[in-house]
């Protein structure tokens, strides 16, 4: 990377067919090429986490510690809408069936919608120090979302109106709280989750129901996740070093 210690976060493929970054340290967006180019975009404020590919043929990112939804162009400008709310902590994005992005806000429990003009609607009816974190399109048509504190998956409608489902690994030792980190559409036609925490890959079907899957590693601490073009489930490990995968089925 040009920039040092920049700490990358999230990579998302863009309209233009580059691959575009966050640089949580570096307050920077980067992009690059297939053939390793890299460009890197100053932001004006910090902790870029989350980025996905916006309906409107841009990039949509959150500013953690900003306190701000941004937009970049494939050419590079960059405007930034701040939240309604303070410390809300936005980390997780994503665009919407609706055509609209979607976001968290980590610290205030809440999710957010933003429209491609910046139009910014909130979402606060979580259970308290849920700490909702990454966010996802289902195939249901609805948004679902990891909430780390919470031990839950969270379910929202376009229309606003959000359920919660409590994992089985409950509070209390060894693991105190799974912290459900990533998540993601399966090809199954279920959704995905890491639980960093209880070492385990989640999967919640569009009626609620979950079942957990044991990492063989032991505290491997299970971060993002992913559905591969092959069909199975990829995810990290930041502990242990490694690169998982699931075939669902098996």
């Amino acid at each position: 990377m040009p920039t040092p210690q920049s700490y990358l976060t999230a990579i998302t493929v863009g309209p233009d067919h580059n691959l575009w970054f966050t640089e949580y340290n570096g307050n920077k967006i980067g992009r690059i090429t297939p053939s390793g180019s890299i460009t890197e975009f100053p932001v004006p404020a910090s902790a870029l986490y989350g980025i996905t590919a916006g309906p409107d043929g841009n990039l949509w990112f959150t500013e953690e510690f900003g306190e701000k939804i941004g937009r970049i162009t494939p050419s590079g400008s960059i405007i930034e809408f701040p939240l309604p709310t303070p410390n809300g902590e936005p980390i997780g994005i994503t665009t919407g069936p609706d055509g609209n992005l979607w976001f968290t806000e980590a610290l205030r429990d809440k999710i957010g919608r933003i429209t491609p003009n910046g139009s910014i609607t909130e979402f606060p009816e979580l259970t308290y120090d849920s700490y909702p974190f990454e966010i996802t399109a289902g195939p249901d048509g609805n948004l679902w979302f990891t909430e780390y504190n919470g031990n839950k998956i969270g379910r929202i409608t376009p229309s606003g109106s959000i359920t919660e489902f409590p994992l089985p690994t409950p509070f209390g030792k060894p693991y105190y709280r799974s912290l459900p980190y990533g998540i993601t559409a399966g090809p199954d036609g279920n959704l995905w989750f890491t639980e960093m925490n209880a070492n385990k890959i989640g999967c919640i079907t569009l009626s609620g129901s979950i079942t957990e899957f044991p990492v063989p590693t032991s505290e491997s601490q299970l971060l993002e996740i992913t559905a591969g073009p092959d069909g199975n489930l990829w995810f990290t490990e930041g502990n242990a070093n490694k690169i998982g995968c699931l075939t669902p089925g098996k």
